[in-house]
């Protein structure tokens, strides 16, 4: 298992839903949200993980990411335990080249936000920027999730 997670992060301008191959609904919540690490919690679809990720080093795109599947009632418990601000979102799988984006579109206090992510396997490795795709915002804090659980989009 790879434990570092190499990703960058768009806004999403444009129609990506017609190009969805998958699509599953997500409740995630911290039970630590400290910028050193963040212990996540979170129920897709039908299935529980628990993910432990370390602070983004320089530029945002690479950090540790350890993440275990759990069952899914273990993990709609533990998300009663959360610290304030459950995310939710829908989340759709975008195939463009030879990569799949993860577009999240998010509901509840953080609805009108959609965040495209596309893991790499190298920070320099080239990808396929479909026409949807709008401004990249890796690295910029207000669109972790960690931060949208205490600072939701809609009080921007």
């Amino acid at each position: 298992m790879n434990m570092l997670e190499i990703e960058r992060k768009f806004l999403v301008t444009g129609e990506f839903r017609v190009y969805s191959t998958d699509f599953k609904t997500i409740k995630q919540g911290y039970l630590s949200s400290v910028p050193e690490r963040s212990v996540r919690i979170r129920v897709k679809g039908k299935r529980g993980f628990i993910t432990i990720k370390g602070a983004s080093g320089t530029g945002g795109i690479s950090r540790f990411e350890w993440e275990r599947e759990i069952s899914a009632s273990d993990a709609e418990e533990l998300l009663k335990l959360c610290e304030p601000g459950i995310i939710e979102k829908n989340r759709y799988e975008v195939v463009a080249g030879s990569h799949v984006y993860e577009v999240d579109e998010f509901l509840g206090d953080n609805i009108g936000l959609i965040i495209a992510e596309i893991e790499l396997k190298n920070e320099d490795e080239d990808f396929e920027k479909p026409e949807w795709l709008g401004k990249e915002v890796t690295g910029d804090v207000r669109y972790y999730n960690t931060w949208l659980s205490e600072h939701p989009f809609n009080k921007w």
